[in-house]
């Protein structure tokens, strides 16, 4: 019997987002075994499945997983982004959106540093490359314009995070569409990252928590960084939804799901039911 949906397929003008990142493919017996990749696949592949969301931002997203993803997801997906090294290999900030509902217009990676055209750079305090993967589109639907922003900050340097918040809040304001931020920006409600993007005062819409917006909540206020744990009201929130103003959130959710006893990562799902108004209302 098929898992039943915490939100599920959106029709319009609902579009139904969800950010995740499902934790690195690794295998080995020095691992616990709930990290093993072999022992999560089956549960991210039953999460997909069920939740089916419109637009999907993932975070590190090893190449050998995306066939499992798209399988998951099915033929009406289209992928945006690639790894996050100079040679498009590695970890990937991917959008996946459903292709029936979305039309892609424009999009493209870049790099969170001083080089942002320039594959694999780093900067600002990051040890890794970090990307963010962004794409405008339109809904086939409704005819509603607007953008997406996936991406996966730095988990070292509040430094980097806050350089990594201007950068994405910079894009939306060049943009000027309705805008979705998604990701785990390894930050928290009180962070300095997380001031960056809210901020009334900068340029630009400011950007505000979809969860705080809801007109609705479909689970308690769970931290999302569970590590592979029941999750707990007041622990660590390091992954976000975040809109600009003429975005309406009827529905928020972090899904603690577990499928066949199986935690799919050590980060919970969020996921949010929104409705995208007017470019300039």
């Amino acid at each position: 019997m098929p898992d039943e949906a915490l939100i599920g397929a959106a029709q319009a003008p609902d579009l139904h987002v969800m950010t995740f990142n499902v934790r690195r493919a690794v295998e080995g017996r020095l691992r616990p075994r709930a990290d093993r990749w072999s022992t999560r696949a089956p549960a991210v592949r039953a999460l997909l499945a069920t939740e089916q969301p419109t637009l999907l931002g993932l975070q590190e997203v090893r190449p050998r997983v995306l066939p499992l993803l798209r399988d998951a997801l099915g033929d009406g997906y289209r992928m945006l982004g690639r790894g996050r090294r100079g040679d498009g290999g590695g970890e990937g900030t991917p959008l996946f959106f459903d292709d029936r509902r979305l039309q892609l217009r424009d999009g493209g990676q870049r790099a969170l540093s001083d080089r942002p055209q320039q594959a694999g750079s780093t900067g600002w305090g990051n040890v890794l490359p970090r990307i963010l993967v962004w794409a405008e589109f339109a809904d086939r639907d409704t005819g509603r314009r607007f953008l997406a922003v996936n991406t996966h900050f730095d988990h070292l340097s509040a430094g980097a995070r806050w350089r990594s918040a201007a950068a994405v809040r910079d894009l939306v304001a060049r943009r000027g569409l309705p805008a979705v931020v998604l990701g785990d920006l390894n930050a928290g409600a009180d962070s300095a990252a997380l001031a960056r993007l809210t901020d009334d005062r900068a340029v630009g819409d400011p950007l505000t928590d979809a969860w705080q917006q809801a007109a609705a909540r479909r689970s308690p206020a769970w931290g999302t960084y569970a590590g592979y744990r029941p999750p707990r009201e007041g622990g660590r929130r390091l992954d976000w939804i975040l809109v600009t103003p003429s975005v309406e959130v009827c529905t928020a959710a972090t899904n603690a799901r577990r499928y066949a006893g199986r935690w799919p990562s050590d980060h919970l799902p969020v996921q949010a039911v929104l409705r995208i108004g007017k470019e300039h209302e």
